[in-house]
């Protein structure tokens, strides 16, 4: 038996339900190809994001590639798999080629995958689209810079409903009213588990009540969870609300302090800086002392001290655009132009027979010394030849 969910699945756009922003932002990428030649369809599980790419095939002609990134971890795979398709024409008339990575949260940058991912997004001649759960991690900073970005937002309790009610009549099955809204209800905007759940209860032999169906357990957006600080003041599970994000809590701070000011203003924002450092004491005795019953403290200065900050009343519902932590980029900024003085350090050391330690403390030196024909004897790359020109104008450094 065929599965509601891929016996259902979207075959044009109109057959998307709740996500006209998204398909409008999709139109634009493909008929702007190749000014962006990759796009990541982000959000949670079952909002739609492998259908809308399907769809979009369907209305623009095209063959579409799949591939998931489960399979595609490593370079090798990539070039065996990935490369021929981001080379070779349409084999089926069709009128193009899109090519569909699903589920690249799967892929790792520690054997090559996604910096051979990148490279291979650049060379393609046809449209990749990408779907992810969670492109916040840090290991996707580069591929968020390289690829366009569409957010897919959770689907309504009623569009859920609407959905349920129409594929029960179309499979001839009389399904009580309340067993469909409990079903919408607990599926928490997941198209994919309510069908699931609609399943069982078409193939259940035995009637099945309400309080039979379970509620699903569902990753918290970071945006959603910064809104829930910032603006439900008297939430009792505010404190539980970092719990279902799925980002490490060095992140979750650096979230909160780019944030807080978007959202309090003179005292409040006092206040709230207030709670973030004492969060901050707390996680610092955590690492010094590994006592981890510090964690309760550390959770709840960082959620409901943040909260209970704000003077507004509680439940506005008040739009604020959040921004992604820029010091997660000046960090990486700084790592990569420190280990290109790490890498230039250790050719020079090796060369000259000292530690690294010693040409490490004695860089400021190099730009100096290293003439042309030193830089040639050291073998340099440009980026490391680069580097040093420019510390030298940083530092003004005269040869």
């Amino acid at each position: 038996m065929i599965p509601l969910c891929e016996k259902y699945r979207a075959e044009c756009f109109a057959d998307i339900k709740g996500q006209n922003m998204a398909i409008d932002s999709l139109k634009i990428f493909f008929k702007n190809f190749p000014y962006k030649k990759a796009i990541i369809l982000h959000g949670a599980p079952g909002t739609g994001k492998t259908s809308l790419a399907f769809a979009l095939a369907k209305e623009m002609n095209s063959e579409i590639f799949e591939l998931n990134a489960s399979d595609l971890r490593d370079k090798k795979k990539l070039e065996e798999v990935m490369k021929p398709a981001t080379e070779q024409h349409s084999l089926f008339g069709k009128k193009g080629k899109i090519i569909l990575i699903d589920e690249i949260d799967g892929m790792t940058s520690d054997r090559g995958g996604l910096p051979e991912l990148l490279s291979l997004i650049e060379k393609s001649c046809f449209p990749v689209i990408m779907t992810c759960n969670n492109i916040w991690q840090q290991k996707f900073s580069l591929l968020r810079r390289k690829a366009e970005m569409i957010k897919l937002k959770d689907i309504s309790y009623w569009t859920i409903l609407a959905i349920l009610k129409d594929i029960s009549k179309r499979e001839s099955k009389s399904i009580r009213e309340d067993i469909l809204k409990t079903i919408a209800a607990k599926s928490r905007g997941d198209v994919r588990a309510a069908l699931n759940d609609l399943q069982t209860v078409l193939d259940s032999k035995a009637e099945i009540a309400p309080d039979d169906i379970h509620e699903r357990e569902k990753e918290e957006d970071i945006f959603n969870a910064l809104k829930k600080v910032f603006q439900n003041k008297y939430d009792p599970n505010v404190t539980k609300v970092y719990d279902s994000v799925d980002l490490s809590t060095d992140d979750i701070f650096l979230w909160v302090e780019e944030n807080i000011p978007y959202e309090y203003k003179e005292e409040e924002l006092y206040k709230a800086y207030d709670a973030l450092s004492k969060a901050d004491v707390f996680r610092g005795r955590i690492y010094r002392q590994q006592y981890w019953r510090f964690l309760i403290y550390e959770n709840f200065f960082l959620s409901a001290g943040i909260a209970f900050a704000n003077k507004k009343p509680s439940g506005l519902n008040k739009f604020t655009l959040y921004q992604r932590p820029k010091r997660i980029l000046k960090i990486w900024l700084f790592n990569q132009k420190n280990a290109k003085k790490k890498s230039i350090a250790a050719k020079y050391a090796k060369k000259v027979h000292i530690s690294m330690k010693r040409a490490l403390k004695d860089f400021f030196l190099l730009p100096l010394i290293l003439n042309k024909e030193a830089i040639k004897k050291l073998n340099l790359s440009d980026d490391e030849i680069k580097f040093l020109e420019e510390y030298r104008k940083e530092h003004q450094v005269v040869v």
